[in-house]
């Protein structure tokens, strides 16, 4: 949603709206690395690597999990984010019309 389309900038939102897209993005971040490792397992057969150093995962094994969950968490926190946010402003619009 960009700034026309609502008439604010987007820095004027309130604390509640801040606060609950951030547990929402925090909710989303943890549930989309669940699936994500269970999918890895289901497809890999093994554990997701567990970090740089460990000499045991090849580069692009471990560029492979870095991109998937890097990309797949953050798509999740955004849409998270947004969709927390659409429905604050909403429920406060109703609020005022009332």
């Amino acid at each position: 949603m960009s700034e026309s389309d609502n008439g604010t900038s987007g820095h004027d939102e309130s604390g509640g709206t801040r606060a609950m897209a951030a547990v929402a993005a925090l909710g989303a971040a943890w549930l989309a690395r669940k699936v994500i490792t269970f999918g890895w397992k289901q497809v890999t057969g093994h554990e997701p690597p567990g970090g740089p150093e460990d000499p045991h995962v090849g580069v692009v094994e471990a560029l492979s999990w870095a991109i998937i969950l890097g990309a797949s968490i953050e798509g999740a926190r955004l849409m998270a984010m947004r969709i927390a946010t659409r429905k604050m402003r909403r429920a406060a619009a109703g609020e005022i019309q009332q």
